[in-house]
């Protein structure tokens, strides 16, 4: 068995781009830093030197820019931002250019350009350091969203985005990258097709819908649901633009349930698009009304004791699925588990924001 963190097979990943197609670039603040952007980018700049690997200046707008014409020029930028909130910045970019040049050019030229985004909590990062806006960028045709959770998928969804003719938005939570995967499988260099999802549990008593961090999450709810005899279906979504419908819309009718986990806030989420989805595709196949667990409608706090009761966790998931399938589970056990550890830090490995 070999194990291998989401972060190395990231860093795997853009290794192998850069080493199978000369106009694949690597560049964004921290890229050649010695913490390598939680090391997924760690020794390319001396491997492939810095005029395909390297820094760039605090101008998200303009390297966005850059990288929008260096895509039409014949290259595949792979542009890294250490946080979402940093990309706001460069929002024009990527909405009033990337996303429509496939479609203003009627299919004869496209932006094969790849923008990875560091989001999500930890360390007291606060309102505009720790922002989940998936939705903000799948609402808006023309660019593909991709969101791994498991440090198996990671890699491959990688190679599918840097190679894919259009612009893909790549978002990584960062209590991801040091998450890890044994497997006895040879390293491949394959690529896994955006738009998939994965069934990660099976059971009949409901479907969970999850996406990033969340994933990890619902699997800790579910191996406690099993040893209260409560099996459940669990789906990573991997992609969130677009959504794999079909996956979602065979397991509801299955089990006749649907709970769906964000990251995001409530408000015009990723969650809430599914719930309706599914109320106007598998209505009659419902037998209660759909739910859905988000960060709550207002600003994440700086303040540990703010943030507390912040974010959703196991034990709010066995709560809401025992209430939906009308049993008393338990969620106590996994909440005394993490009233022993910091709320804010995934490990002791967390030691800053970068």
């Amino acid at each position: 068995m070999t194990t291998r963190t989401f972060a190395q097979e990231i860093q795997s990943g853009l290794d192998v781009a850069l080493a199978s197609d000369p106009t694949v670039l690597v560049f964004g603040l921290g890229v050649p830093d010695p913490k390598g952007v939680f090391g997924t980018t760690s020794d390319l700049q001396e491997k492939y030197g810095d005029k395909r690997v390297f820094d760039m200046p605090t101008s998200e707008n303009a390297m966005t820019g850059i990288a929008i014409g260096a895509s039409l020029g014949g290259f595949k930028p792979v542009l890294t931002h250490q946080r979402l909130d940093f990309a706001l910045l460069s929002m024009d970019q990527l909405v009033n250019n990337a996303a429509k040049w496939h479609f203003m050019y009627g299919g004869q030229r496209s932006v094969p350009i790849t923008i990875r985004m560091i989001l999500g909590r930890g360390w007291g990062q606060g309102p505009t350091h720790s922002q989940n806006l998936q939705s903000w960028f799948a609402h808006i045709p023309g660019l593909k969203v991709v969101m791994p959770a498991m440090a198996s998928d990671a890699k491959e969804l990688l190679l599918a985005s840097i190679f894919d003719p259009n612009p893909v938005i790549f978002l990584e939570h960062r209590w991801l990258h040091n998450m890890q995967t044994e497997t006895d499988a040879p390293a491949t260099n394959n690529r896994a097709p955006l738009g998939k999802a994965k069934v990660l549990q099976t059971g009949d008593a409901i479907t969970i819908v999850a996406m990033s961090y969340m994933t990890i999450e619902a699997l800790h709810a579910i191996n406690h649901l099993e040893k209260q005899g409560v099996a459940c279906d669990l789906i990573d979504l991997r992609t969130v633009s677009p959504i794999d419908w079909p996956t979602i819309e065979k397991s509801v009718r299955k089990t006749g349930k649907l709970l769906v986990l964000d990251t995001g806030f409530k408000q015009l989420g990723i969650a809430g698009e599914i719930m309706a989805h599914i109320t106007e595709t598998c209505w009659a196949d419902l037998s209660v009304a759909p739910a859905r667990l988000t960060a709550p409608d207002f600003p994440e706090s700086t303040s540990p004791a703010l943030t507390k009761d912040y974010h959703v966790r196991a034990e709010h998931i066995v709560k809401q699925v025992g209430h939906m399938i009308g049993k008393d589970c338990s969620g106590d056990q996994l909440a005394d588990q993490r009233a022993s550890s910091m709320h804010d830090v995934p490990g002791a490995w967390f030691t800053g924001p970068f």
